[in-house]
């Protein structure tokens, strides 16, 4: 009895092991799936413009950084080799993460570019005069992340002086706040709301079946 007692006693400590060296603390791998992982986007402060040309439809990934319009491109691979014939294949853009000095917020900021966005960032000598720029093509090809970008750096104190002297110098007037334009636009839409005239609006239009064509 006591050979049974002892041999117990023995066996205990054994087992506590065993359960505790099974037990894993790793967190357990993501099953395949052939669904892309989702891509952050950057979100718009609230006094933030809209972006004009909203998020990418296709390709999701150029929304966080600057990629200059590049896209993915298919195309067909031809081999004329035993096995002739055409595959079907995909180019993705270059893209790299780079350190990019802006002048304005006085850092280097961290951005995932393309080759074709970085030759244009330095042909615009400079990060800020890139996003600056108030061409249509250029403000299509910054996307969320770019625009997002352009809004912090215009309003940096030293890019508000920068376009302060240029109003002055061609004359023109300093424009209105963004809670006084608001406030305009708001009683701009109240005016019209009053002035409409819903009875000329809602009232039926003649019918035609009973007038008579001219004749010759």
């Amino acid at each position: 009895m006591a050979g049974l007692q002892a041999r117990s006693a023995m066996a205990a400590p054994f087992s506590l092991a065993s359960a505790f060296r099974s037990l894993s603390i790793a967190t357990p791998k993501r099953s395949f799936s052939t669904t892309p992982a989702t891509q952050s986007v950057p979100k718009l402060p609230e006094t933030a413009p809209v972006y004009p040309y909203g998020p990418s439809q296709w390709y999701k990934q150029a929304d966080s950084g600057l990629y200059g319009g590049a896209s993915i491109r298919f195309g067909n691979k031809i081999s004329k080799g035993r096995n002739e014939g055409k595959t079907r294949r995909s180019w993705k853009p270059n893209v790299r993460r780079k350190k990019i000095e802006s002048k304005a917020l006085g850092e280097s900021v961290y951005i995932k570019v393309t080759r074709r966005a970085l030759r244009s960032i330095y042909k615009a000598k400079g990060l800020d005069n890139y996003l600056l720029s108030d061409r249509p093509t250029r403000l299509k090809e910054l996307g969320p992340f770019g625009w997002n970008l352009r809004h912090q750096i215009m309003q940096t104190p030293a890019i508000k002086e920068k376009f302060s002297k240029q109003r002055k110098a061609f004359g023109v007037p300093e424009p209105p706040s963004l809670s006084e334009w608001l406030r305009d636009h708001k009683m701009e839409i109240r005016d019209k709301i009053e002035n409409l005239d819903i009875d000329a609006m809602t009232k039926p239009r003649k019918s035609r079946q009973g007038t008579k064509l001219p004749t010759r």
